[in-house]
């Protein structure tokens, strides 16, 4: 069958207000139908209407006191100098907190403040003098006493103050009274509102029912997690994030199975859906590939309203109706799933529920380096955030529509607008935020070199101080050092060689921050050598092989110390860069590079030896370097630093775990190398 595929690519906010309108003109934008619940199982769902108390709180006047309920006008005239004596039973009645008031009476006396004495005015021995408020149960007996009283006529008790009307009485209505309002319509309910619901007589309440939302994953190339693998398998996890959003948002996901790339069998998906749903997710195959079906389907079910919007990443997207029921068709990539159902199914699912679909936190931050973007779409850069003295700092993470791990890692999202090419270092940008602003000011922001021991780190510091967590944005050792000079970071990981004293990182601190002083505190020794596939089998020895008509290179980003490091071996050995195939791609990790030769994209590139028995690589050794973290030293008493101190030259298990990785020398982590 010929597809009939197009791609738009509106601007957001007119792919928006055509939503809103067409939502509209099919009465799908209003709140839905109620059900009626139970109360104690109501939580976190929203209210259908005004919900009024059927019963006051408390419903009779109680005791708010342990003491003897009197009528506060026959305690007048009571003083210290002329106690007054009222007789038990008749005029004082023993009652415990909660008890319910015996008719006629109108205050109570707390117990602490009465003596008991008898008809011949003797003391009764139920309490001592010099401890008369200061110790209830020796000093007044105990309750049961002063209920055996309540039946004597011999007994009085005796106070030194009158009391005022329903003083230590919680009278009806107290805290809620018949036919006051609890909570309004639209209302989540909280633990609060449910104590107060019980408390006003309602076991049963009327709340917005969820909304339902079917999601399909459509794809030959996925399979369920668990499922063995075979080259061209992709594990299908974007309905599960999906399914997770629509439960954080208050509704309830239908997850159908997996579909192929048949236009028939996702045309009949989306149709059973929309029985059983109130919105319909198709998940991939939303693009104009040759196995891009849900247009198509959609079409032929129903009607295409968008498809394509000026995004990125998620321009693909589609929304369409059918059988009454709207239908979005979202991208594959998990990023771009995530950005697009966020922009068009969260308002639309608040709505039904009768709310505003709430907004992140929003916060104004430093663009901490310059970004390009392409003219003409909106793009949604995730960022990493943080705050350095009084500046918030932003850091782009990865702008890959297919990774996950850039949302896992962003503490945000900037919006680049789509009639800008770009954003310049040090501009003022708003973020929103996807942690809480608290989170953000405990993160320690390390820019600079990459190693794997600062994943650990991370782990070990939120392990050993939960309030702290430890944010690191991988640009180069010398990009994490004019971080630092640009107050940018509290820290920044190095491992520069100069080559003219051998020495590492100290001359460049020297020279990048003459005049400030800088702390250089050791973190590992590490080995730095070539990587290769498991056996060798292209027999690469050294740098020489990298002239080599078969060998590919895959390079560290300019700045990186391991770039540097690879650029001294090319000048000793006479060789220009020019001539080293793949010389100018580029990774920002260790694991990165790894990862390349593992995957065929490069032969070798130059990483550390953690890395290379990380994913079972052999490795050649180049060097022997320091690693160092460069703080600030006004930042060295701070709490969250001290906290990371101490798990670096504290905590045996980081140390273990850090040498288990392989190829580092841990003898001097921890240890000050260089402060001035």
């Amino acid at each position: 069958m010929k597809q009939k595929i197009y791609l738009e690519s509106m601007p957001l906010d007119e792919a928006l207000k055509r939503l809103e309108e067409r939502l509209h003109r099919e009465g799908l934008d209003g709140p839905l139908s109620s059900e009626t619940v139970s109360v104690a199982d109501s939580l976190g769902r929203i209210t259908a209407e005004a919900v009024s108390a059927k019963l006051s709180s408390p419903f009779y006047h109680s005791a708010a006191m342990d003491g003897y309920a009197v009528r506060f006008s026959e305690t007048f005239g009571a003083s210290e100098r002329e106690p007054k004596r009222l007789r038990i039973r008749e005029e004082a009645v023993y009652v415990d907190t909660g008890d319910p008031m015996p008719e006629g009476f109108n205050a109570v006396i707390m117990i602490e403040d009465v003596n008991i004495v008898s008809d011949q005015q003797s003391a009764v021995s139920y309490r001592n003098e010099q401890l008369k408020v200061t110790s209830r149960q020796s000093a007044v007996g105990s309750q049961e006493e002063h209920s055996t009283l309540n039946t004597q006529h011999s007994a009085y008790i005796e106070i030194i103050a009158p009391a005022t009307p329903w003083e230590n009485v919680r009278t009806i209505g107290e805290d809620i009274v018949a036919t006051e309002l609890i909570v309004p319509e639209n209302h989540r309910i909280r633990p609060v509102d449910i104590g107060a619901l019980l408390a006003g007589g309602l076991t049963e309440i009327r709340v917005r029912r969820k909304p339902r939302v079917a999601i399909i994953p459509t794809g030959d190339e996925i399979v369920e997690p668990g499922t063995g693998l075979v080259k061209g398998n992709i594990i299908e996890y974007n309905s599960r994030v999906l399914g997770g959003l629509v439960h954080e948002w208050g509704g309830e996901a239908l997850r159908f199975g997996i579909v192929r790339d048949r236009i028939s069998e996702l045309k009949g998906a989306i149709e059973e859906a929309c029985v059983s749903a109130d919105m319909v997710v198709v998940n991939a195959g939303s693009s104009a590939g040759s196995e891009d079906f849900t247009a198509e389907a959609v079409r032929e079910a129903g009607e295409v309203i968008v498809h394509g919007v000026g995004i990125k990443p998620g321009k693909p997207v589609l929304f369409g109706i059918v059988r009454g029921r709207p239908v979005f068709g979202i991208p594959g990539y998990p990023v771009s799933a995530y950005i697009t159902f966020s922009l068009f199914a969260r308002p639309l699912i608040a709505r039904w529920q009768g709310l505003r679909a709430e907004e992140g936190e929003r916060v104004t931050a430093i663009l901490s380096r310059q970004v390009a973007s392409s003219l003409g779409q909106e793009e949604f850069l995730r960022v990493k955030v943080g705050v350095v003295g009084d500046k918030t700092i932003a850091t782009p993470v990865s702008r890959g529509a297919g990774v996950i791990m850039s949302l896992v890692r962003a503490d945000g999202i900037l919006r680049v607008p789509a009639l800008s090419e770009g954003i310049g270092a040090g501009t003022e940008v708003e973020v929103e935020l996807m942690r809480p602003q608290e989170e953000i000011r405990n993160t320690i922001v390390c820019i600079g070199s990459h190693d794997n021991a600062l994943d650990l780190l991370s782990n070990f510091l939120r392990k050993r101080h939960p309030e702290f967590s430890l944010s690191s944005a991988h640009v180069g050792s010398m990009g994490g050092l004019i971080a630092l000079r640009k107050g940018e970071a509290h820290l920044a990981g190095t491992h520069l060689l100069d080559e003219e004293t051998g020495i590492y990182n100290i001359p460049f601190v020297q020279r990048l921050f003459p005049g400030r002083d800088m702390v250089l505190l050791n973190l590992v020794y590490r080995e730095q050598g070539l990587v290769v596939k498991k056996g060798n089998p292209k027999n690469i020895r050294g740098f020489g092989d990298l002239l080599r008509d078969d060998v590919i290179y895959i390079n560290r980003q300019t700045g990186a110390g391991t770039r540097l490091l690879t650029d001294k071996h090319l000048r000793e050995m006479g060789i220009d860069s020019s001539r080293v195939k793949g010389y100018d791609r580029e990774e920002y990790t260790h694991m990165g590079v790894a990862s390349a030769v593992l995957t065929g994209i490069a032969d070798t590139g130059l990483a550390i030896l953690a890395a290379a028995e990380a994913l079972d690589l052999d490795f050649i050794p180049v060097a022997h370097e320091r690693y160092d973290l460069a703080i600030p030293p006004e930042f060295m008493e701070s709490r969250m630093i001290k906290a990371l101190l101490s798990v670096i030259r504290e905590d045996r298990g980081f140390r273990e775990a850090v040498a288990a990785l392989g190829g580092y020398d841990t003898g001097e982590m921890g240890k000050v190398v260089y402060e001035g």
